[in-house]
């Protein structure tokens, strides 16, 4: 098992500040830079809303045309530069500009996000100030870094794993930000991973895609994707490391994913307004695509969520969600339990709460002691093949209401 740490110590190669621009007040940090010594081989994967934002649009572009060449990541906070049309696309470009000339780099090697408030512009003097700050306090400083880019989270969220390869020693870290608007296929997400090995165009793409439908693909706060969700992997192989094997590429992968789920999973236990986290582990369906989408649809319901919240055992809720879904299933042949935790020990599954099309008599006792709990972990077996999904998602609040119901004003 691949241990990852809650905190970055640094990556070679890479230098990171986190700085306060005049976007948010009280003097919070609400600007970012990433910047490699030397370009990244990049990858990136965006939000499917087809909505998106000026960012989104120029990031996709940069990386059509200059995947290889990528020297920095800039990042502002308030602002979504969402619904902006040509001047949020011409003030992304200037944002990218700014942060290149600081860096003494090229235009075309910064990538460029945006969080906050759709449909306003980019305040660009306190862009052109954030730059300017934050090119100045280059330094190891993950933690600022990973505070400058939050929203309504609570906290930082940070990740890092170092391995130990037949080639050498290398690191893989990361930081996102994301609390609400938080559905699968990304979300309210912005993510920077970054590693100092040094890997191909093809894997950095295809591993930062598994590692994405093993993690921002697999939460839900609240059932609402972004216009301005993306994540990108910059590798600059300053480590000298190289996966040439298919054991290098396999241990490369996992170390990704374990960063990616620590991450993710941080985004649920941060969501707005949230009190617990839940784990959905859906097995027996026809498929995986049948079993992620069962998933998916529990962990989106608005009447599931609040039954948590209100530490409400309501498996029917569940049971019918997972009907709702569009896809085969047959409440005669699932099973439904419920547990305390974040993983199951031993193939204990827990307490019954439905089976063979009805309740399965359990003590309300033992449902209600479950669910004052923190995590709480479920599982349904839809008795009707091998497919399985893992899904992470939470309760929904009084709270989420409240910071929802004013965001803009």
């Amino acid at each position: 098992m691949v241990e990852v740490k809650a905190s970055i110590d640094g990556v070679k190669g890479f230098q990171v500040a986190g700085v306060h621009a005049g976007l948010k007040k009280d003097d919070a940090l609400d600007f970012a830079i990433i910047r490699s010594s030397r370009p990244c081989v990049t990858a990136g994967v965006f939000t499917t809303n087809t909505v998106k934002a000026a960012p989104v649009l120029y990031n996709m572009e940069r990386l059509r045309t200059n995947p290889s060449q990528i020297r920095a990541v800039a990042i502002n906070t308030v602002s979504a530069n969402a619904c902006t049309g040509q001047q949020g696309m011409d003030n992304s470009r200037q944002m990218a500009s700014l942060t290149a000339t600081q860096l003494e780099c090229e235009t075309h090697e910064v990538l460029v996000m945006s969080t906050g408030v759709i449909g306003m512009q980019l305040p660009m003097d306190k862009i052109a100030s954030g730059t300017a700050i934050a090119a100045r306090l280059m330094a190891d400083d993950w933690e600022a870094t990973a505070d400058a880019i939050r929203t309504t989270d609570t906290r930082p969220k940070m990740a890092q794993v170092t391995l130990l390869s037949p080639h050498g020693q290398y690191t893989i870290a990361g930081i996102s930000k994301g609390s609400g608007m938080i559905a699968p296929n990304m979300a309210t997400t912005l993510g920077v991973i970054v590693t100092d090995a040094k890997l191909t165009l093809e894997q950095a793409n295809q591993t930062l895609k598994s590692a994405m439908d093993a993690s921002f693909n697999k939460i839900v706060v609240d059932g609402d994707t972004s216009t301005n969700d993306m994540v990108v992997l910059m590798a600059n192989g300053f480590s000298g490391v190289t996966l040439d094997a298919s054991f290098d590429v396999a241990q490369f992968q996992e170390a990704l994913t374990a960063v990616a789920i620590k991450l993710a999973q941080d985004v649920v236990r941060d969501g707005e307004g949230v009190t617990k986290f839940i784990t959905l582990h859906i097995t027996g369906a026809a498929n995986d695509e049948i079993a992620d989408k069962i998933a998916h649809t529990i962990a989106s319901s608005p009447l599931v969520k609040t039954a948590f919240f209100g530490k409400d055992a309501n498996w029917g809720r569940m049971v019918a969600a997972a009907g709702r879904s569009g896809v085969p299933f047959d409440p005669d042949k699932a099973q439904l339990w419920m547990s305390s935790g974040e993983e199951l020990f031993e193939g204990d599954k827990g307490l019954l709460l439905f089976a063979n099309g009805t309740y399965a008599d359990y003590p309300e006792s033992a449902a209600a002691e479950i669910m004052e709990e923190d995590s709480i972990y479920i599982s349904l077996d839809c008795g009707d093949g091998e497919g399985e999904s893992v899904v992470w998602t939470c309760d929904l609040s009084h709270d989420y209401v409240s910071i929802n119901g004013d965001y803009r004003t």
